[in-house]
């Protein structure tokens, strides 16, 4: 009776084991196929984002992507390549030891500068500015000239408390 009791319980705990492995296997494999759905999932969520970011009107804001813009220099003969760099280069090497000019603050401890400049189109700027301590923002008038001389004019201005 005793030798019917352990074959019994080697069965039954024969067939626990089994029934455990292939319920397991079929989680595994169910999760496995889960994951890989989630997987193309995300991989064509981030290609839609990088193509709306290619798209997106944060763009429309930029020089290089601003035809209108480019037909006003053509127009006037004024060599595009490079301009915006140019042009950023520029604005930054008003910074003098004193100050920028183009900034209509001034500073008892310390001195503006320009830090930061983005070229919106043909004729305006916004420029970010600092001293370390307080900052502010520019909207500057630019104009080039021919000869590749660039002017600059500060429309508006805030400093932030």
């Amino acid at each position: 009776m005793r030798r019917n009791i352990f074959m019994y319980l080697f069965l039954f705990t024969a067939l626990w084991v089994v029934f455990q492995y292939v319920n397991s296997t079929k989680v595994y494999e169910s999760q496995d196929a889960q994951i890989t759905r989630l997987k193309d999932r995300l991989e064509k969520a981030e290609d839609s984002i990088q193509s709306l970011t290619e798209n997106s009107d944060g763009r429309y804001f930029k020089l290089e992507d601003n035809e209108h813009a480019y037909t006003y220099f053509e127009r006037f003969g004024i060599d595009i390549t490079d301009l915006e760099a140019k042009i950023e280069s520029a604005l930054v090497s008003e910074n003098q030891a004193s100050g920028n000019k183009l900034i209509p603050y001034e500073n008892a401890t310390g001195v503006f500068q320009i830090n930061k400049v983005e070229v919106l189109n043909h004729k305006w700027i916004i420029a970010d500015f600092s001293d370390g301590t307080r900052w502010g923002e520019l909207i500057l008038l630019y104009d080039v000239a021919k000869d590749g001389s660039i002017g600059f004019e500060t429309l508006q201005s805030v400093i932030y408390p």
